[in-house]
């Protein structure tokens, strides 16, 4: 797993809706970037100017919404992932924070 460094945070995207309300499949060029997703990894926090450390507002497991074309896009192996500052985050989903289950 990818480890974010500073007050960066990383992210796996929700899925885009393929069908709109009234049926029409939508193709891939017409589907909008997802804006929300799940927060898989956090870094330690911004560096202040004393040498502490800001405490992050996000944890792992949060649902984000967050700016259109913030972070970073990449690909690691065949998941995609989007590394955010912790900045482009626009709002926390409290209802749709995942439970972490043990395996």
């Amino acid at each position: 797993m990818l480890r974010p460094l500073a007050d960066r945070i990383l992210v796996k995207p929700g899925e885009e809706e393929e069908v709109t309300q009234g049926g029409i499949v939508l193709p891939d060029t017409a589907k909008k970037r997802p804006r929300e997703g799940e927060v898989l990894a956090v870094g330690p926090g911004k560096l202040l100017d004393n040498g502490q450390r800001a405490p992050m507002e996000v944890s792992v497991g949060d649902i984000v919404v967050y700016s259109e074309y913030g972070g970073t896009e990449i690909t690691v192996g065949t998941e995609e992932y989007v590394i955010l500052d912790e900045g482009s985050v626009l709002a926390i989903n409290p209802a749709g924070k995942k439970s972490k289950s043990k395996k």
